[in-house]
């Protein structure tokens, strides 16, 4: 048999990329149930059959869409391994509100659409989730932290969800400080975990 040609699988990807940068684009100005395919189509500049051959479904473009900005995330925030937890911390807090800043619509979008999507509550939670992971691994070394400690730090993610959609909103906040504002609540969380439970233990230094 002959060999598939080789620009095939690159024009495939291409014509993916064009369709999800189009949702988008789209997702990022409007809410879920405002956005038809039809919509897309348009805007990528297809057909709708062509459309639903690359995603059956509205949700599983978002989904796409959303899951590549959350895997950026991810790879943005990871540890350098580099530093105190803290100044690690910082850095990742850095880097991740940098990408908010740069994509301010899509973030608030997803995170007013997790109240009513179950697929972007899925995406938010699991992002939740490995951040929490990631700041208990840092902190604690170990895999189950103590309750008061992994419910504080879980607060205080809702707590920064919370601080950045206002401060999407807003912009009357510089960046650093927004930065700083976090970290000062994500200590003062650590402080309070260990004051009702004086067994928890910290690796700040």
């Amino acid at each position: 048999m002959a060999a598939e040609p080789a620009y095939t699988r690159l024009q495939v990807d291409e014509r993916r990329r064009q369709l999800l940068d189009a949702g988008a684009r789209l997702f990022a100005e409007h809410a879920f149930e405002e956005i038809s395919m039809r919509q897309i189509a348009e805007a990528a500049g297809v057909s709708k059959p062509l459309l639903y051959h690359y995603f059956p479904s509205k949700n599983e473009l978002f989904i796409a869409a959303v899951g590549e900005a959350a895997e950026e995330l991810r790879a943005l925030i990871a540890p350098s391994g580099e530093g105190t937890p803290i100044e690690q911390l910082s850095a990742s807090l850095d880097a991740y509100l940098g990408w908010i800043e740069d994509n301010g619509r899509t973030w608030s979008k997803l995170m007013q659409s997790a109240a009513g999507l179950p697929e972007a509550r899925e995406l938010v939670e699991g992002f939740r989730e490995q951040t929490l992971e990631l700041a208990l691994g840092e902190l604690t070394g170990a895999r189950e932290p103590r309750p008061a400690l992994r419910i504080a730090i879980k607060g205080w993610l809702g707590y920064m969800d919370a601080a950045i959609l206002d401060w999407t909103r807003e912009r009357d906040l510089p960046r650093e400080k927004l930065r700083d504002l976090l970290i000062e609540a994500f200590g003062a969380s650590l402080l309070a975990a260990r004051q009702i439970d004086p067994k928890v233990k910290l690796k700040l230094g």
